[in-house]
C-alpha cells in the first residue's frame, strides 16, 4: 500500500481536470482508510463517493467515477487503505426458462375456501395455498406437528419487496428497507404508477381462472389489472417478493418476515443495493436470508458479504437459477455460506423430477425443493402460482425458520448438515436429495439414531377351509421419530386367492405404532361334473341294416325250403337268390334307395346335402384346469368316410382339437375342451365349421378353487428408500 498519491497519479488527475464528462460508472471498492477515498473524490471529475454498503463496517462503498475504468483502478492502487475494487454490476430475475405453461389449468387455486393459518389463529388464508401438493411433499403440516414448531426469528428476503397489505401476512411482517429509493418499507407497491387502480379482491365469479399476468408467475386478478401488468416490461417481475415471502411464511407461519427491495419491479438491481441489503439483514438480527436471484459473474464482495453473514450464525439459501443448464450461478455456488436450491416438480408425478428450467450441478445446488405451480401469496390480497427456483429456495430458508425454532444458536454449517437428511434422489446433480423437513428436523431433535421403522403381523399362522377368508394385523413402529408414510403390498397369494392391506399406507407420528388389516381371501373347490355321452337314438341307417339281415334269413329260409322243387319253379328260386344277394350287398354298405348315405342314383342324400346344425358344450362352465365336452351336430347322417369338422378357440384358457369326425351314418360327434388354470373368469367361444357353415358355443373358464396347502404370506412396508417385512403362513383345508 502506498501513503500517498503518487507523482504519476497526480500528473494524470492534471490532465484529467479538463477532460469531458463522461457516463458515470459504479465502484464497489474496499478500503480501510476512508477520508484518503475521500480525499481523492474531493478531486474535480475524479469520483463521488455515494454510501457504504456495510452498513456500521465502514470499509465497503459504491463510487461512482467518469472515468475509465482502468484508469480509475490505477488511481485507487496509490491510495493508503485500499484493498480492492470491482464494478458493481447488473443482475435480473428473470430467467431463460421458466416460463408459465400454457394453458393454465382451470382448477389452479381453484379451492378458496377460507381457513385459519395458522391453525387457531384469526388469518385467513386460501385452503389452496395451505393444502397444496408441494407442502405435502416436504412434509409441512407433519414437521410443524411432530415437533411443534411452526418458525421463529426473522427471515429476511432479498427481492423486489413485498405487498405490505396482505392480509395473510399480517402480524408477522416487518417494515424493511427500500434499497432502490433509500428511504424505510420494502413495499413493492411503490413501483406502481399512482393511477394505477388495485383491483379489489376477486372470487370465482369475477375471476373464474388463473390469468398469466408475466413471465415468473400465474395470478389470480381480473382481465384488466392483468392486462396492465402483462403488457408493460417494467412489470415484469411485479408480485415476485411477495410470492418468495408467501412461501417462506407457509413453511414457517409464525417467522418474522423483513422485506428487503433490493431489485425493481421489471427484475434489475445492481449488486451493490443487494451487499447493503445482506448487510442490512445480518446486522438487524435476522436469522435466515433468502436469495432468490443469481448472476454467473463472480464478486469478491458477494463473497465478503455472505462471509460475513456466515460468521454471524445467519443461514443463507439462493436459487440455482433458471437457464435449464449446468453452470456456475452465484450466490448458489458460495457453497461455505451459502444453500443453492434447484427445483423438482410439485406432484406425485413429477416429485423428484428436475424441473426442464431448473439450473443443476453439484457445484451450485446443495438440495432440491419443489418449484412447480407454488401456490402462494400475490399482491392486491390475492394469491398466484409461480414457477422457477425462485419459488424452491423460501422452502429451504422457511425449514430453516424451523430449525431456528429448534435451536436458536442454529448456523449456516450446521443448517446445511440437517436439510441434507433429504428423500433420496436418482439424479446426482440435484445435490443431497429432494427437501423434506421431518428427518431435517429429526436430524437435530436431539434424538439419537437414524429414523426408522418396524413391522410385524399377528397371528403368525391360521387354518382356514377353501372358500373362507381369514385376517392378520400388520403394524409400523417408528424408532428414532420416524415419522413418514408407509405404504403395504403383500405377496405369496396362491390362483384362486387374494391378500390385500387396508388402508393401503398409514403416516406415523414419530411415536406410535399404526396398524393395518391383511385379509386373506380363498376359492372354495368346487366339483366338477362328469360330462355324459349324449343320448341319442340309434342312427336310422342301424335299423335297417336289420331289417334287411332279417329278409335275408327268410330269403335263404325260402330257398332251402323249395330245393325239391321242379326245375320249372327254378324262375322262383332265381328271383330268391336275386333278392338275397340285393339284399346282402345292401347291408354291407353298397349303396341303396331311400334314406340311405351312398351315392347311388336313388333319391337319398349324399354328401353334399349334409350340413352344420349345431355345436353344444356340456358343461358350459367350467373350473380351470378341468375339461367339457363338446358335440357336434349334423342335419343327417354322415356318408360313407365320415365328415370331419374343423374346431377352433379364440382364448388360450380353453384348448380343443383341430377338428372331430363324425363317423359314416351318425349325425353327431363330441370332442374334448381342457382348459387351464385362470386367475379370473374367462369367456371362450369354441367355433364348429364345415362346408361354408359356422357354429359357435360359449365357455366360462373360472379360477379353480385354492389348492390345499400351507402358505407364507409376505408383507412389506416401504417408505422412501426403507423397506422391511415379515410373513405369516396360512394352512388351507
Amino acid at each position: 500500500m502506498r501513503r500517498r498519491l503518487s507523482l504519476a497519479a497526480v500528473s494524470v488527475l492534471v490532465l484529467l481536470w479538463a477532460a469531458p464528462a463522461r457516463a458515470q460508472t459504479g465502484v464497489i471498492v474496499r478500503t480501510t482508510n476512508l477520508p484518503a477515498l475521500q480525499t481523492l473524490c474531493a478531486l474535480p471529475a475524479t469520483c463521488t463517493v455515494v454510501g457504504a454498503l456495510d452498513g456500521t463496517l465502514g470499509q465497503v462503498f459504491l463510487v461512482t467515477t467518469p472515468l475509465p475504468l482502468q484508469t480509475f483502478l490505477g488511481l485507487l492502487n496509490g491510495l493508503l487503505g485500499f484493498v480492492n475494487a470491482e464494478v458493481d454490476q447488473a443482475l435480473s430475475l428473470i430467467g431463460a426458462a421458466n416460463l408459465v405453461p400454457a394453458p393454465l389449468s382451470a382448477t389452479l387455486m381453484s379451492d378458496r375456501t377460507p381457513v385459519a393459518y395458522p391453525a387457531g389463529s384469526g388469518t385467513m388464508v386460501w385452503n389452496s395455498y395451505v393444502s397444496q401438493p408441494a407442502a405435502g411433499i416436504v412434509e409441512i403440516q407433519n414437521a410443524q406437528t411432530q415437533f411443534h414448531v411452526t418458525g421463529s426469528g426473522i427471515v429476511a428476503d432479498i427481492d423486489t419487496g413485498v405487498d405490505p397489505n396482505h392480509p395473510a401476512l399480517q402480524g408477522v411482517l416487518l417494515p424493511g428497507y427500500d434499497f432502490t429509493r433509500n428511504q424505510a418499507v420494502g413495499s413493492e407497491m411503490t413501483d406502481l404508477p399512482p393511477t394505477f387502480t388495485q383491483p379489489t379482491p376477486c372470487d370465482s365469479t369475477t375471476c373464474p381462472a388463473p390469468v398469466q399476468v408475466n413471465q415468473s408467475s400465474a395470478a389470480i386478478l381480473d382481465q384488466s389489472s392483468a392486462a396492465i401488468l402483462d403488457t408493460n416490461t417494467q412489470y415484469s417481475a411485479f408480485g415476485h417478493g411477495t410470492m418468495v415471502m408467501g412461501v417462506i411464511h407457509l413453511v414457517a407461519p409464525t417467522a418474522q418476515l423483513l422485506p428487503l427491495k433490493a431489485f425493481k419491479s421489471d427484475g434489475s438491481a445492481n449488486l451493490s443495493n443487494i451487499l447493503r441489503a445482506i448487510y442490512y439483514a445480518v446486522q438487524n438480527n435476522a436469522a435466515v436470508i433468502n436469495m432468490s436471484f443469481d448472476t454467473t459473474t463472480s464478486s469478491t464482495e458477494l463473497k465478503n458479504a455472505l462471509d460475513y453473514a456466515n460468521q454471524l450464525g445467519v443461514i443463507c439459501a439462493a436459487s440455482a437459477g433458471n437457464d435449464g443448464i449446468q453452470e456456475t450461478a452465484y450466490p448458489a455456488a458460495l457453497q461455505n455460506d451459502v444453500m443453492g436450491v434447484a427445483s423438482v416438480g410439485s406432484t406425485a408425478t413429477t416429485d423428484g423430477v428436475r424441473s426442464s428450467f431448473s439450473n443443476f450441478g453439484t457445484a451450485i445446488v446443495w438440495i432440491a425443493a419443489p418449484g412447480e405451480q407454488i401456490v402462494t401469496t400475490y399482491p392486491f390480497s390475492t394469491y398466484a402460482a409461480g414457477w422457477g427456483t425462485s419459488f424452491s429456495a423460501p422452502f429451504v430458508s422457511g425449514g430453516a425458520a424451523l430449525l431456528h425454532n429448534l435451536q436458536t444458536a442454529m448456523n449456516e454449517s450446521q443448517a446445511a448438515a440437517a436439510v441434507a437428511h433429504a428423500a433420496p434422489l436418482t439424479d446426482p446433480s440435484l445435490g443431497k436429495g429432494r427437501l423434506d423437513l421431518v428427518p431435517a428436523l429429526q436430524s437435530v431433535s436431539g434424538v439419537t439414531g437414524t429414523p426408522d421403522f418396524a413391522v410385524a403381523a399377528a397371528p403368525a399362522s391360521t387354518t382356514i377351509t377353501a372358500g373362507s377368508a381369514t385376517n392378520y394385523t400388520i403394524s409400523a413402529t417408528p424408532t428414532n421419530g420416524f415419522a413418514q408414510t408407509v405404504t403395504w403390498t403383500c405377496a405369496g397369494a396362491p390362483v384362486g386367492a387374494t391378500c390385500t392391506v387396508s388402508p393401503a399406507s398409514v403416516t406415523l407420528d414419530g411415536t406410535h405404532a399404526a396398524t393395518a388389516t391383511v385379509e386373506f381371501t380363498t376359492m372354495a373347490r368346487a366339483l366338477s361334473p362328469v360330462p355324459l355321452a349324449p343320448k341319442s337314438p340309434l342312427p336310422f341307417s342301424i335299423w335297417l341294416t336289420l331289417v334287411e339281415c332279417s329278409a335275408l334269413l327268410v330269403t335263404l329260409f325260402l330257398l332251402f325250403a323249395v330245393r325239391k322243387t321242379p326245375w320249372r319253379r327254378y324262375d322262383f328260386r332265381a328271383a330268391s337268390l336275386l333278392l338275397a344277394v340285393s339284399l346282402c350287398a345292401y347291408a354291407c354298405g353298397g349303396g341303396g334307395y331311400g334314406s340311405g348315405p351312398g351315392p347311388g342314383p336313388g333319391p337319398g342324400p349324399g354328401p353334399g346335402s349334409v350340413t352344420l346344425s349345431s355345436i353344444t358344450l356340456n358343461p358350459a362352465s367350467v373350473s380351470g384346469g378341468t375339461s367339457s365336452t363338446g358335440t357336434v351336430t349334423l342335419s343327417g347322417a354322415a356318408p360313407s368316410g365320415g365328415i370331419a369338422v374343423s374346431l377352433s378357440s379364440n382364448a388360450s384358457a380353453a384348448t380343443v382339437a383341430p377338428g372331430v369326425t363324425v363317423a359314416y351314418g351318425a349325425t353327431t360327434g363330441t370332442f374334448t375342451v381342457n382348459t387351464s388354470a385362470v386367475t379370473t373368469p374367462t369367456s371362450a367361444t369354441i367355433t364348429a365349421s364345415y362346408s361354408g357353415t359356422t357354429k359357435t358355443a360359449a365357455l366360462t373358464v373360472n379360477p379353480a378353487g385354492t389348492p390345499a396347502a400351507t402358505y407364507t404370506l409376505t408383507i412389506t412396508g416401504s417408505s422412501g428408500n426403507l423397506s422391511h417385512s415379515t410373513t405369516v403362513q396360512v394352512t388351507v383345508n
